[in-house]
Order: C-alpha cells, then structure tokens, then sequence
C-alpha cells in the first residue's frame, strides 16, 4: 500500500553538476568501491548475466555507475531513471569508459517495462525513498526478476544521518519519504511476495559519519572557518573520483580505500557494525 507521503522534486543541483564534475569526495569513493566488491562476490556465487538497476537515483555523487563493476564481469545492465536529462548524462558516462548499458527513461517509476523473469539479478541502492509508491516498484522487482533482489537503505540509526537531519541538511527530508530508511519495511514485502531472505547485514562502515556533503561543506556549516582545518579538504590533493579509479587514471584508490575498511571487515556481527554502517541491506531470493 502506498504512503501518499509527499516528496517534493530533487533540486537538479544536487545531481546535475556531478554529470561534468567528478570530484565526488572521499566518502562517495569509499561507498561506492565497498558496493563493488559486494556486487563482485554475488555476482560469482550467482553468475549473474541479466542485471537491472531501478531506480538509479539513490547515491550521492555521479549518477548511474554502481553497475559498472558487474557490466565489466560480463553482465548485460539495463538502467532506469525517471529523468531524461540524467540518463543522458549517465549515458554518455558508460561511453567515455567504453561500456554500454540499456537505458530506459520511465516516469513515474513504478511499472517496469520488461516481462516476467527477465534479469538474474534485480537492485537498487537507496532508491527507495525518492519513488512516488516504492512498494509497487518492490513488486515490480520481484515481478521481473528471476533470481535475487538486492536492496539497500540509508541507516537512519548512524550518527551522520541525525547531524544530517537535525543541523547540517534539515531540509532534505522534503525530498524523501524516511519511513523506506527502514529495511525491516522492505524485507516484510518482500516476504509478502514469498521471496526468501538470504542475506542481510551492512554495508559502507567507514570510520567517519555519513553527512553526504564534502568535508570542507560540513566544517562551514558548523561554524568552523578555521583556514588551516578548511585546507585539509580541498585543492588539487583533496579530489577523489570513482572515474578515475574506473577509467584506471587512478588504480590505486582501490588499495587507498582499503585502508579505511577495517570497520567493514572486522569479524564482528553485522547488528554491533550497525551503529556506525552508513546503510543497510537485503538480498532475497525469488521462489
């Protein structure tokens, strides 16, 4: 059932000048490869050929690239995006590293165009909560997907979300519905679609909060206009991009962002990393 939860537009500058400039910051960097080793390993333990991403919108930083790493194994990607204009953009940005994707512009996001038991794999990645009815396009997903859906959510619980929400962002919470930061919503419907869960635990537990704005922007908004902290986060040595890690300008962000996953990778149980993850997830599989 839908929330009828109003949610106003995403203001395109929050996404657009990311089309151009790939300068995400460190934080994105970090997010994005620990998704890709995830994607990396189900996509081995389930050879994962036919993968959907819908909706891609739910990433800060460069729209439209988490896939990059399963097309690059070998899998055919289909897109959708309720914006014409970032789908373009995101186009010609598979081009520039020479891959190609299937793009499809569909608004509203809710029934997807493609038949029963199209993809392998069926994903998206904190997504939800920009949609105008999530829980249909949950079903969809489970409609057009063979195999497995993955789903992951901001984790409203973390300290950066709540600095996020009560001083440094106050009003993003116009442009989401926060009840889909809930990942316990989202795994009662899929079970309510039989599907099986599988796996779920979290993902992107660097050691700093998850504030999705750059450093130097944080310290501003907290009053701190100390010259010498603002230096530390910006200029020529303060630029971190996934496309240049993707376009192998800089093959070594991997083994940099490696440096900072030692909260990820502690054997520790997901529920203790969950009071720092950034996002929480679940990988269910279609009966």
């Amino acid at each position: 059932m839908s929330t009828n939860h109003h949610i106003e537009p995403v203001p395109p500058e929050r996404w657009r000048k990311y089309l151009t400039d790939y300068n995400e910051g460190l934080g994105l960097v970090y997010e994005r490869l620990m998704l890709n080793d995830f994607l990396e390993q189900l996509q081995k333990k389930y050879s994962l050929a036919n993968v959907l991403e819908a909706p891609i919108f739910g990433m800060a930083g460069i729209s439209g690239i988490n896939s990059i790493v399963l097309a690059r194994n070998g899998a055919n990607v289909t897109l959708v995006d309720d914006n014409a204009e970032r789908l373009a953009g995101i186009h010609r940005i598979w081009q520039e590293l020479g891959l190609d994707a299937r793009c499809i512009h569909l608004d509203p996001l809710i029934e997807l165009p493609f038949p029963d038991d199209t993809f392998d794999l069926a994903w998206n990645w904190a997504g939800l909560w920009y949609l105008p009815d999530p829980e249909r396009l949950i079903g969809e997903l489970v409609r057009v997907s063979r195999s497995l859906i993955f789903i992951a959510m901001p984790n409203r619980a973390q300290v950066g979300y709540l600095m996020r929400k009560f001083v440094l962002e106050r009003d993003f919470v116009r442009y989401v519905d926060e009840s889909w930061a809930n990942i316990g919503r989202v795994k009662n419907i899929l079970r309510d679609w039989e599907c099986k869960i599988i796996d779920e635990g979290v993902l992107d537990v660097p050691p700093w909060p998850d504030t999705v704005m750059p450093a130097s922007e944080v310290l501003k908004r907290l009053g701190i206009r100390s010259q010498e902290m603002q230096s530390r986060f910006q200029g020529n040595g303060w630029n971190w991009s996934s496309m240049d890690y993707y376009s192998g300008k800089k093959p070594e962000l991997k083994a940099q962002m490696n440096k900072y996953a030692f909260l990820e990778r502690a054997p520790l149980p997901w529920q203790i990393k969950s009071i720092w993850a950034h996002h929480r997830y679940i990988v269910a599989q279609v009966r």
